[in-house]
């Protein structure tokens, strides 16, 4: 997936900027939507534990301490490699899609070498399905990796693909996923209808990144099908954001925003307590 050239990593989580000159702004989408908290610590010691019970060492280790610690130290990691490895992947099944709107567009692409290095690494499987839902669906690609400004509200992101779908005009958000026991796609989570909603809400589109141009977002007022899209080795499964769910997905979204703020506010505020020295000894009384 191309990297958006105004995103920038901070200490506030992923930011965006104005021009590729200029000093981040704003949160971008996925940033607010991570301020909700969600609690992985069962899922962090079920892997551990998993990796750690497959683990070939762990019967000679059996009375020794010093190497049963080793093999939980590594154990201990099992999540957060997952969860990087999972991203990686991700990052190449977004690359294919991405790289396949701009051949369709007709515009400089790297399709067959994004497909070669899902090869690569095993993965031709979610290219193979993609393709096969990219055909029965009919898309009809109208841009890819569009960068959004909301002023209003304060955020930026960037877009998967804006297409035509049926004939009516779409925003989708590709989310490759695992598979469940049965051989399905894992589900999509209900988030992506903020991330869908607050793309729709865009104010502005980004034209040159290096001048800093912007243009208001065309798609004002056009009720577009929002479509969260689960890529798999075993299927495609496009999911439409409910109309009736997004005016409270939105608010929610607004709100995070608010959370996001208050917790840069607070966080470059430094130490908000500050110790403490007893009390003077009362004065004795003179007789």
């Amino acid at each position: 997936m191309t990297q958006p050239a105004l995103a920038h990593a901070t200490e506030y989580g992923r930011m965006y900027s104005r021009s590729s000159s200029s000093a981040p702004e704003v949160p971008s989408i996925t940033t607010v939507i991570g301020q909700e908290h969600k609690d992985l610590t069962g899922w962090a010691g079920h892997m551990a534990a998993t990796e750690l019970s497959q683990d070939s060492r762990l019967a000679g280790a059996v009375g020794s301490a010093s190497t049963l610690k080793s093999l939980a130290r590594q154990a201990s990691s099992a999540a957060e490699r997952f969860r990087d490895a999972a991203a990686e992947r991700g990052d190449r099944v977004h690359n294919y899609a991405e790289q396949v709107a701009l051949r369709e567009l007709e515009e400089p692409h790297t399709a067959d070498q994004a497909r070669e290095t899902l090869a690569g690494h095993g993965e031709t499987r979610f290219a193979d399905r993609f393709d096969e839902w990219w055909q029965l669906y009919g898309v009809k690609p109208v841009a890819a990796e569009v960068t959004v400004w909301n002023h209003t509200v304060g955020y930026a992101g960037t877009l998967d693909l804006i297409a035509e779908i049926g004939g009516r005009l779409c925003i989708l958000d590709f989310k490759t996923k695992g598979l469940t026991r049965d051989g399905r796609a894992k589900p999509l989570s209900d988030s992506v209808v903020m991330q869908l909603v607050a793309g729709m809400q865009a104010e502005e589109q980004l034209l040159d990144a290096a001048a800093g141009t912007w243009e208001p977002w065309t798609y004002a007022g056009q009720n577009p099908v929002l479509l969260g899209v689960a890529i798999s080795e075993a299927e495609v499964v496009p999911l439409q954001a409910k109309p009736e769910a997004l005016k409270s997905h939105w608010h929610k979204f607004w709100a995070l925003r608010q959370v996001w703020g208050h917790a840069r506010v607070t966080s470059s505020a430094g130490p908000a307590l500050q110790p403490i020295a007893p009390p003077p000894a009362p004065t004795p009384m003179v007789s």
